[in-house]
């Protein structure tokens, strides 16, 4: 019998092999880094090299698409910034505070359901029933402490974890626990002081020890309490047209509601641990993703740390963070195996991170949103659509017209520029959501609807705009 060397042999499978299969690796690769350089072209126009900056990192099947940084991490001292740049989370903080509390009901040391007086039996909870779960989806009630008029004057002053419960507790609740949906950082701090008690660990050696360094995320902590920095971006804030450094922030005060600093790289390894399982059981992770129910039947798109939306028809969840000197935003979705992570050292002055994400998200999906650009619109129609719109029982959102476009302004929040698309839709720079105005039987404008990603907000017009002043008018 013929032997063949193993050369041969060799030679002879691959001449066997569909041509497919013989240059899947490189068609991939060049595929990837197509989507990579689409993705990049998409981002990088929103920030600029003399100004603060953002890293980003795009993962899909387990494979980093594109990992890149933009602007300045120190506009200051003239920094650039570097891709693994550590940077404070904000409230993406939340879903690391909501794993923890569900570590914790995995070990039987607690339960969501259970009132939070069984463990800080001095809160004063007004009579109510104010449970674990209400803190996690922001249902419980209780305001918010960052919402406090005079908070900002606390924001450098260290406080215990006591001192800050002391500062909120009294106040009284917004709203009958389960039935409303607020934002509520005061919750996610009352789990931080759970998790202490439960534990008998800081919060801080707690997510280190039970989720950072299993997961091998080395450049995770609580700030100031960092086992290892790469380059760490400042912060900052835009005034008076120029960024300056950031208000600076005792970071007792965000605690397990926002004072966890990372990299985009951990932040991978975070959803990569999500998506394969670790830490927690299934039913536990099914449980952190569910949106909680109102007790009208109402969702609030909202579970244990993460917001849950669609992305170009596709389930997502989501979170953002605000906190001095950073914006951030981070979205996964599970099904197309695609993670978003963007961290910005700017808190203001910059482009929302959620919009520069998901527009990259919607790159890697192979779906990117259209392009928005303004048409031009006669005077009349602008008007015919301006008038008063109802959001709720105390808020109403107006709608005039300002030369070419449409200013749009929320109770007394400063108004916003509306640009015309063309059969009465409208666009905001630098948003997905787009704006239509639904006329009755006789033409007038009767309805303002705001669409995002096929998520509608309906407001009903409710009356005409009061007449503007001539001298108002001449100050346009």
């Amino acid at each position: 019998m013929l032997k063949l060397s193993p050369l041969c042999v060799a030679a002879v499978l691959l001449l066997q092999l569909p041509m497919a299969a013989v240059h899947a690796a490189p068609v991939s690769a060049a595929v990837d880094q197509a989507i990579a350089a689409r993705i990049d072209a998409v981002v990088a126009p929103h920030y600029k090299a003399g100004e603060p900056g953002a890293t980003l990192i795009v993962v899909k099947d387990g494979k980093t698409l594109l990992r890149k940084a933009y602007g300045m991490a120190d506009v200051g001292n003239e920094v650039t910034m570097k891709p693994g740049a550590t940077m404070r989370l904000g409230s993406i903080t939340k879903q690391f505070t909501g794993v923890a509390i569900l570590l914790l009901a995995e070990e039987g040391k607690l339960s969501v359901s259970d009132p939070i007086t069984k463990f800080l039996p001095d809160y004063p909870t007004q009579g109510k029933n104010i449970t674990i779960e209400h803190l996690l989806t922001h249902t419980s009630g209780i305001v918010s402490y960052t919402s406090k008029p005079n908070f900002r004057e606390q924001s450098n002053k260290h406080m215990s974890v006591t001192q800050m419960i002391d500062y909120f507790k009294n106040d009284p609740l917004q709203f009958e626990p389960g039935t409303r949906h607020v934002y509520n950082n005061s919750g996610y701090f009352l789990l931080g002081a759970i998790i202490e008690k439960v534990s008998g660990q800081s919060y801080a050696t707690f997510v280190e020890q039970r989720i950072f360094t299993p997961l091998g995320m080395r450049h995770s902590a609580y700030e100031g309490q960092e086992r290892e920095l790469s380059q760490r971006a400042a912060g900052h804030s835009k005034d008076k047209g120029n960024f300056q450094p950031a208000a600076s922030l005792s970071m007792s005060l965000p605690y397990a509601a926002g004072s966890l600093v990372s990299t985009v790289d951990d932040l991978a390894r975070w959803d990569a641990a999500v998506s394969s399982g670790k830490l927690l059981k299934a039913a536990s992770w099914a449980q952190a993703f569910k949106p909680y129910i109102l007790a009208d039947g109402k969702s609030t798109n909202y579970g244990y740390g993460w917001s849950v939306s669609k992305l170009r028809g596709a389930p997502a969840l989501s979170h953002g963070g605000g906190i001095n000197g950073f914006s951030t935003y981070a979205l996964r979705i599970a099904e197309k195996n695609i993670y978003v992570a963007l961290l910005s050292n700017a808190d203001g002055g910059l482009v929302q991170p959620s919009f520069v994400a998901k527009k990259a998200a919607a790159v890697a999906l192979g779906d990117p949103f259209p392009e928005m650009k303004a048409v031009s619109v006669d005077a009349a129609t602008l008007d015919s659509v301006a008038g008063l719109y109802k959001i709720d029982d105390k808020t109403t959102r107006t709608v005039r017209r300002n030369n070419d476009h449409l200013l749009m302004q929320r109770g007394e929040r400063p108004a916003v520029a509306l640009y015309p698309l063309g059969g009465d839709r409208f666009f905001m720079n630098d948003s997905l959501t787009t704006f239509k105005f639904v006329r009755d039987a006789k033409g007038v404008a009767s309805q303002f609807v705001m669409e995002e990603d096929g998520d509608e907000m309906i407001q009903a017009r409710i009356g005409d705009l009061a007449p503007v002043s001539p001298a108002v008018a001449m100050a346009r």
